[in-house]
């Protein structure tokens, strides 16, 4: 589990595939410092497992899923890449719920000068996002200021900017979403009783 709070911002260094999963090398000395083989790294909000450790390098595998439903497609020598290791069971709860697990992409949009960021996100994920509620964004974790039926803003404060992917963004560039996983519990556990949901939770009472 991530709680949202980038450690830092890292670099691909190199991405080696021929079909089906991508192999990807970052540098990242502050998530490297204490990395091993297993361990879990968010990166731009995708949870990685690391199957190498070279120096101030780590490197993760990205199964064609994750290519198919992340940013992480588009993954070249280069590109910064917000990076975090899994909480500590000690750790300090900064942000909010973070999986790791991507909801789907939007699209960087724009930014105000009066600091609002618009993001466009697809409409199934429409109701998981609510006003003052948590989206983590390139793994990011931020609170929806405006929402509308297709775009959300977030307030990103200048140290935000500075220290992550989303101060380097341009109008069109995809981003990993991941909504409320609390929001996703609460309508699989509610939908078992609304009429004609036609949702089973699996918790039918047994024969007697």
């Amino acid at each position: 589990m991530f709680t949202g709070i980038v450690e830092e911002l890292g670099v691909i260094t190199r991405v080696d595939q021929e079909s089906g999963p991508a192999r990807v090398t970052v540098r990242g000395p502050v998530v490297t410092a204490d990395a091993k083989h297993g361990d879990s790294i968010a990166v731009n909000g995708v949870c990685l497992t690391v199957v190498e450790v070279s120096g101030e390098e780590f490197t993760v595998d990205a199964v064609p899923e994750t290519l198919a439903r992340t940013s992480l497609a588009e993954a070249a020598p280069g590109r910064p890449v917000n990076l975090e290791r899994a909480m500590a069971g000690d750790g300090r709860f900064g942000g909010h719920i973070v999986q790791g697990h991507v909801d789907g992409t939007g699209t960087f949009l724009s930014r105000d000068p009066d600091g609002l960021t618009h993001f466009a996100f697809p409409p199934s994920l429409a109701r998981y996002v609510v006003e003052k509620g948590s989206i983590a964004v390139d793994g990011v974790s931020l609170t929806v200021a405006e929402l509308s039926a297709e775009e959300f803003a977030v307030a990103l404060v200048p140290a935000t900017l500075a220290a992550t992917t989303l101060g380097r963004s341009e109008p069109g560039d995809a981003v990993n979403l991941e909504v409320d996983v609390l929001a996703k519990y609460v309508e699989k556990l509610a939908a078992v009783h609304l009429p004609g949901s036609g949702v089973d939770n699996g918790g039918g009472k047994e024969d007697s």
